[in-house]
């Protein structure tokens, strides 16, 4: 069926026809070596030719460029204006930081296909806001004061804002490409959840991080103070690039708690969890004797967590999703 109100000259029928949007794929041979690439062809809908309509060109053109960078793991264009936005720092001294000529990020942005060598070195500048610091300490000669300074304030920033473990920023990564929207109330439950649920099942903690008795039920501190300097919906933040690839260093079992969490706790919000936290023994005993006031430095020890989550484990089996959804169900119920 044609797309409705698509319409352009098509050279084989001789008059302006209907056309439909399709994917072909095709080889292309770029230095040397084939590649398959699937790219958006218009095809008459009177005919079945192939039609020339503007500006198909230059998608075929930006689909070919982010396939083959795809393939050959090299940068994007939007990595590296993620990585000019979380350091504060225009493309030509960008350029000049990291080691290079002053115009090859500006070339770069504008379309040239960088070497593997060189796209490896932005793509650990925007992995680790430590390598990104050594690497303007290494090249502040050619820097002018003012950028070097604007650039290492917001790389120390965002070390400072990254100070949870490596462990727990793969998690939350991996939570994020599970979920579409996850508040930062909604985040911690979550993360307090997967801690437990892993702890009883495998016999250790996911991560390192201790979690916290607050009013509002179990908090991860570090986290917390990561998402309050996030004005806006985090997924959106540039910073968020830093996070971009380190859910894959999870372990099998270590993404099969996180996918039992997302598909049973995940369809709630924040505030349904955390009526849940509320009406379990581990934030329960953690609060007695402090009344409406929680200080933040209680600690909710991991083994305290651990020991509920296996006595859970033994009467309704976490292992699965219609276990976590019966528990979930009756812990609603005592809300």
């Amino acid at each position: 069926m044609a797309d409705q109100g698509r319409r352009d000259f098509c050279i084989e029928c001789r008059k302006e026809t209907e056309y439909l949007l399709q994917k072909k794929d095709i080889v292309k041979n770029i230095r040397e070596k084939d590649y398959a690439f699937g790219i958006t062809v218009a095809v008459c809908a009177e005919c079945g030719e192939e039609i020339s309509i503007p500006g198909l060109i230059d998608k075929n053109i930006r689909e070919i460029d982010e396939q083959y960078r795809a393939t050959e793991g090299l940068v994007s264009i939007d990595d590296i204006e993620k990585l000019m936005k979380i350091y504060k720092i225009g493309k030509a001294p960008l350029s000049l930081a990291l080691g290079f000529g002053e115009v090859t990020v500006p070339r770069y942005l504008e379309g040239q296909v960088p070497s593997k060598e060189y796209s490896d070195v932005i793509k650990a500048a925007l992995a680790s806001p430590t390598y990104m610091k050594q690497k303007l300490m290494e090249n502040r000669g050619k820097l002018t004061s003012a950028a070097y300074k604007k650039a290492m304030a917001a790389a120390d920033s965002v070390e400072s804002l990254f100070s949870v473990s490596d462990k727990m920023l793969r998690v939350i990564a991996y939570v994020f490409e599970k979920l579409e929207e996850v508040t930062p109330l909604m985040l911690q439950k979550l993360l307090y959840f997967i801690q437990g649920i892993y702890s009883a099942l495998h016999g250790k903690p996911i991560f390192v991080e201790d979690c916290r008795a607050w009013i509002h039920g179990p908090v991860y501190p570090e986290v917390y103070d990561l998402f309050r300097d996030f004005k806006y919906n985090p997924i959106d933040d540039a910073r968020f690039a830093l996070l971009e690839g380190t859910e894959d260093a999870l372990t099998d079992d270590e993404k099969g708690v996180i996918d039992l969490v997302a598909n049973t706790f995940g369809i709630y919000g924040g505030k349904v969890l955390e009526k849940i936290t509320h009406n379990e023994g581990p934030w329960m005993e953690t609060r007695k004797g402090y009344g409406d006031s929680i200080p933040s430095s209680e600690i909710l020890q991991k083994e305290r967590i651990m020991k509920y989550y296996i006595a859970v484990n033994q009467t309704y089996g976490i292992d699965t999703e219609d276990g976590l959804r019966t528990y979930i169900h009756d812990m609603l119920e005592k809300a």
